[in-house]
């Protein structure tokens, strides 16, 4: 339970200004159809998520156990202080149009790239590195994602002016360098 609470915790706090979040908001005003937009952030953020659990997964078996809450903890550090940089959104990095196929899979396409190399992957990765439960990992972090954007989707821009972004962004940072800080101390305290 501790890797759902933790993951969904952190990649909500993250995701909000985050990048994805601001490509939720264009596709909302751009193809307004609200809950084919959600779907499509859904199933592409399972799939991107379940991919970079499974990197962590992998990464926490070939990395020295002695070293890996090390790495993992100075990983959280590092998020926290991107997580204060404000991300923005390229004109081109979210469609005008829908594909043919239809708003869902324009969704989950640009949604999917637009997650890969993006701070809640990253920290997906970290995450399931972290806890020995690749499944509440991606889990978590999907329903992170989802806890921030589907509103974002369906109240739209107007939901970002009245957030207070900066401050949250701050929460945000502080939340993973404390993860961070947390888990060096318990690698100092087992000795490792």
């Amino acid at each position: 339970m501790e890797a759902f609470l933790t993951s969904a915790a952190l990649v909500a706090l993250a995701e909000i200004g985050d990048k994805t979040q601001l490509l939720s908001f264009v596709l909302a005003a751009r193809l307004r159809k609200p809950w084919a937009i959600i779907a499509g952030i859904f199933v592409a953020t399972l799939l991107n998520h379940a991919l970079a659990g499974s990197v962590g997964a992998w990464v926490a078996d070939v990395i020295p156990s002695s070293w890996l809450p090390w790495i993992i903890a100075l990983v959280f550090i590092a998020f926290g202080i991107w997580t204060l940089k404000p991300d923005t959104l390229d004109d081109d990095e979210a469609p005008s149009e829908p594909h043919p196929a239809g708003v869902f899979v324009t969704t989950t396409i640009a949604f999917f790239v637009a997650e890969m190399g993006d701070k809640t992957q990253l920290a997906t990765v970290a995450l399931a590195a972290r806890f020995d439960s690749l499944a509440w990992v991606v889990i978590g972090t999907t329903a992170g994602m989802m806890i921030a954007n589907a509103p974002a989707v369906l109240l739209g821009e107007g939901l970002a002016k009245r957030l207070p972004l900066e401050k949250i962004r701050w929460i945000a940072a502080g939340v993973f360098v404390l993860t961070g800080l947390v888990t060096l101390a318990a690698a100092g305290s087992l000795g490792l």
